[in-house]
């Protein structure tokens, strides 16, 4: 039985067999001893994306009272959720995101608490998922940004609409009016010239 531990590019946690390929967390959100997710989705505003594997380290899922591991079908979802790179396991990473972050929202010598209270905002309504409104054509948005459509979640590669499912990508268009998943201030990172990693079915 699948645990609740993926998340959907709209932040939501549910199950799914499929694992992806980040990992990330919210800080502690589970019950060790059932392996069940708490009825908070959140407990640190720090939504951290991070790698599966780092220095032969090795985690049964959802079984210490630490941080709830969450699967993410690539980076671009991770960030359509809400979520930045870690500065632990993936340092390199983080600091060209906050880089690029910097350059794409006019502010230098952000820290990683600054960045996550702006994130924060952009990612919460009412503790639920905060849609924005698109400021240009889908066409236009950087890669690896991502709409909502209707009920169904795309991303933008190459110009294109690929829809979202736990298992990958399929080339489809958003037949409905979209509104922007990914937060604006990562959007803007993106145009900056950060490229987030996407699912291998995202090129086929």
């Amino acid at each position: 039985m699948p645990l609740q531990n993926r998340v959907t590019p709209t932040g939501d946690i549910v199950a799914s067999e499929h694992r992806g390929t980040f990992t990330g967390n919210r800080g502690i959100i589970h019950d060790p001893a059932t392996r069940t997710l708490l009825n908070k989705r959140w407990s640190s505003p720090a939504w951290l994306t991070c790698v599966c594997e780092f220095r032969g380290r090795r985690r049964k899922v959802m079984s210490r009272q630490s941080w709830t591991e969450l699967f993410f079908l690539d980076e671009a979802t991770a960030f359509a959720a809400g979520h930045r790179p870690c500065f632990y396991c993936r340092r390199d990473d983080a600091k060209r995101f906050r880089a690029a972050w910097e350059e794409g929202n006019g502010t230098s010598d952000l820290s990683a608490k600054a960045m996550d209270a702006v994130l924060h905002a952009e990612r919460l309504d009412r503790g639920k998922k905060r849609l924005h409104p698109l400021r240009m054509a889908i066409d236009q948005l950087p890669d690896g940004t991502m709409v909502q459509a209707g009920a169904e979640s795309y991303l933008i590669a190459g110009s294109k609409t690929l829809r979202w499912s736990f298992a990958g990508y399929e080339r489809a268009d958003a037949t409905a009016p979209a509104m922007l998943l990914t937060p604006p201030s990562t959007v803007r990172a993106f145009q900056a010239g950060y490229r987030p990693v996407l699912h291998p079915s995202a090129a086929s």
